[in-house]
């Protein structure tokens, strides 16, 4: 999924330290990272090459050029030739369910924009570290729609709801520190350091042991779902097979 003939390719997947870290890259700096339907299959083809490599325990998820991603590209909006196939390839290509059910750990080094649905890429990694320059927004509800990439599902979840509310009603600009202030980043690096930094704390990860990497990441993910007591048992079974 790297370059071939022809235009570059949208999305970029290469392995590094033996294959235990994997690094995707948007791909599309003219259109400062614009999700389209060539970046969506290539994304996906990404994914489920981490998914499918055993030897892959953490995901660096980055944007080439000025911007991590600034969401849907607005020139393909309502271009698909019938909503019924477009629907059902949507659900055909599962992208963000993959890219939050994956065993790996994901990282995301957001610089730039970070808009509606490149915002909420965001949102779906594990962690996320922030140059200083980046900027965080979801329009969608200004424009007649609401966040579509997960994120009526994240952000209360990071955030709880009076604050998710806050920020998608609004649409307001969040500045890097500010993002880092309520959750949304763990970290605000200089743009300079934010490549290092992201593959420094993937090669932490990559580090320990798999097994546990995935039983701690099913024992939040799904725990949250469910009540507490229902979490602590999941733990429980969790911790006992380790």
């Amino acid at each position: 999924m790297g370059e071939r003939d022809g235009p570059p390719a949208a999305v970029l997947y290469e392995l590094i330290d033996d294959g235990r870290v994997g690094v995707i890259t948007l791909n599309r700096p003219e259109r400062l990272n614009a999700y389209d339907i060539t970046m969506r299959d290539g994304l996906y083809e990404a994914l489920l090459a981490v998914r499918d490599d055993p030897r892959v325990r953490a995901v660096i998820l980055r944007g080439n050029g000025r911007a991590f991603c600034t969401g849907g590209d607005v020139a393909e909006f309502g271009s698909a030739p019938s909503a019924v196939r477009a629907r059902e390839v949507r659900w055909l290509r599962d992208v963000w369910g993959t890219l939050w059910q994956l065993p790996a750990i994901t990282i995301a080094a957001v610089h730039g924009y970070a808009v509606g649905g490149g915002f909420e890429m965001a949102l779906l990694c594990d962690q996320s570290i922030a140059a200083s320059n980046a900027r965080f927004s979801l329009p969608e509800t200004g424009m007649g729609m609401i966040p579509g990439v997960g994120g009526t599902q994240t952000l209360p979840r990071l955030l709880g709801t009076g604050r998710a509310l806050d920020v998608v009603l609004t649409g307001r600009w969040l500045e890097a520190r500010t993002a880092a202030r309520l959750g949304l980043v763990s970290r605000v690096v200089a743009p300079s350091r934010l490549a290092a930094a992201a593959r420094s704390l993937a090669r932490r990860v990559a580090g320990l042991d798999h097994a546990a990497l995935k039983a701690l990441k099913r024992a939040i993910n799904d725990g949250l779902d469910q009540p507490l007591e229902g979490g602590l048992a999941l733990e429980r079974r969790l911790a006992g097979v380790l």
